[in-house]
């Protein structure tokens, strides 16, 4: 996986839907919720498995498809075509429901999987990867209007920190499984491997969201139907935008100006007229909490796809122990995001994001110290799990006040809207870590037997400083997110 948006448009909250009478002892596994909640949370565990596990072989398969030098390009790609996704989603489920955006979104996340583990070039796994962003694109914002329609108001964050807790087992077993995978078998089956994840949360869940969240709110539809026309064209916008500014970070020349330039042309007016006015300038109440999510996402994973990168080049770990640098960070994100669930909390939320965002920045910070021969490679894995904790508390936050700032029938769109910060940031942030890594000698291959490369450890710094400084930046957004009084 936002607020008052002063844009029109169609979203949906069935008008009896079972969340407005709730019994009050009720919980995300009582009867009337549980298969929803069981179904909902192993779709999620679905995306999970794929990060995780995907994360740990993309070294390997970027290096065996001579792409190391297009290595952020695996990652941007699919966080270029899921902003297109996020938006269509959001459209689609305020005017249909959620179901179908959620059915295709999986069937096209599976698709994209069988084409990057089939791929025999690079740029063939990059499409691969593209396919699934467009998948997970419509799958994370028609979760969040499930969230939305289906649960009373106080079971949000008990559902919210339930997603969270569904990356443990992933991230614990996923780099574990995935090493072996990729060392004794091949790359390729990580990715040929999970598609068959997709049936149970299907089979489970759909049932259930047909009956609990399904359908527009009213049968006034006309008048947003332009308004969401509008949306479309600029959610294309800036999918071309950010592909166009991700090329031209990643080839370094004068003729990349022209572009990087078409980029921005295409990106800055799609942007405004996707955010919440005032997302920009950190606007208190909304925009800040639309800006607050794609500071810490685009921060964390940017400087996140280049953890196992580092560990497997610098420092000569398998790819398995590589990808487990980051496994106790599952556990801890899902203990962050219990946390921020606690009602007792509740009036201190702006406090634990500023100190979730603090811990970001400094685990992002703390990461390239094992450049240094002396410094252990365990010290990742340390840092990793308090910044992993940090960002429990403050994305789960995020979905929980975007959702208590939203209408009924604006829940689609500021959904979509507050993924489009994430994945847009994803994009750019990886864009300049990217430039980054290429201008100062990343992705240089050596094809010697030890199957290292020639990256100088700069590249590398020149990534996590400037991600932990963004992320820095984040805990002054999160002291505006609450509307001035």
């Amino acid at each position: 996986m936002t607020a008052p948006n002063p844009r029109d448009t169609d979203v949906a909250v069935p008008v009896d839907a079972p969340a407005s009478a709730a019994d009050p002892d009720e919980t995300v596994l009582s009867r009337p919720y549980r298969a929803l909640s069981v179904g909902v949370v192993s779709v999620v565990l679905l995306i999970a498995f794929e990060a995780t596990a995907v994360g740990t072989a993309m070294p390997v398969a970027a290096r065996e498809l001579d792409g190391v030098p297009l290595y952020a390009f695996a990652f941007s790609g699919y966080f270029t075509t899921s902003l297109f996704g996020m938006v269509l989603s959001g459209q689609w489920s305020d005017r249909r429901g959620p179901l179908g955006p959620l059915t295709w979104g999986i069937a096209s996340f599976a698709a994209g999987l069988l084409l990057a583990g089939t791929a025999g070039a690079m740029w063939l796994f990059i499409l691969g990867r593209a396919v699934q962003g467009f998948g997970g694109g419509l799958v994370i914002v028609a979760l969040y209007v499930i969230v939305g329609r289906a649960y009373p108001e106080r079971l949000r964050p008990a559902i919210m920190a339930a997603f969270a807790a569904s990356w443990v087992v992933p991230s614990i077993v996923g780099p574990l499984a995935s090493g072996a995978v990729t060392e004794h078998i091949g790359w390729r089956w990580v990715f040929l491997g999970i598609p068959v994840l997709v049936v149970f949360p299907l089979a489970l869940a759909l049932p259930q969201i047909r009956r609990l969240a399904s359908g527009p709110v009213s049968a006034d539809t006309d008048a947003p139907a332009s308004a969401g026309r509008r949306r479309i064209r600029l959610a294309l916008a800036i999918s071309f935008g950010a592909g166009f500014l991700q090329y031209a970070a990643q080839d370094l020349r004068w003729a990349s100006l022209l572009p990087g330039a078409l980029g921005v042309a295409l990106l800055v007016p799609a942007v405004l007229g996707l955010l919440p006015r005032g997302t920009y300038r950190a606007a208190r109440g909304l925009p800040s909490v639309v800006l607050l999510r794609g500071v810490a996402a685009g921060s964390f994973i940017a400087a996140e796809s280049f953890v196992p990168l580092m560990l497997v080049t610098q420092r000569g770990l398998s790819p398995t122990l590589a990808g487990f640098s980051l496994a106790a960070g599952g556990g801890t994100w899902a203990l962050g995001s219990w946390v921020q669930s606690r009602p007792r909390l509740e009036p201190y939320r702006e406090r634990l994001m500023t100190l979730g965002m603090v811990l970001v920045a400094a685990a992002i910070a703390a990461a390239p110290s094992v450049l240094i021969d002396a410094v252990p490679a365990w010290t990742v894995a340390v840092a990793w799990a308090f910044g992993c904790f940090g960002m429990g508390l403050v994305i789960s936050s995020t979905s929980v006040l975007l959702l208590q700032l939203s209408a009924p029938s604006e829940a689609g769109t500021n959904s979509a809207a507050l993924q489009i910060s994430d994945g847009l940031s994803n994009v750019l942030l990886l864009a300049a870590g990217g430039a980054a890594f290429a201008a100062l000698g990343g992705g240089t291959v050596s094809h010697a037997a030890t199957e290292t490369t020639a990256s100088h450890p700069a590249a590398f710094v020149a990534v996590f400083l400037p991600m932990a400084a963004v992320a820095l930046a984040g805990a002054w957004v999160a002291a505006r997110v609450r509307p001035a009084k």
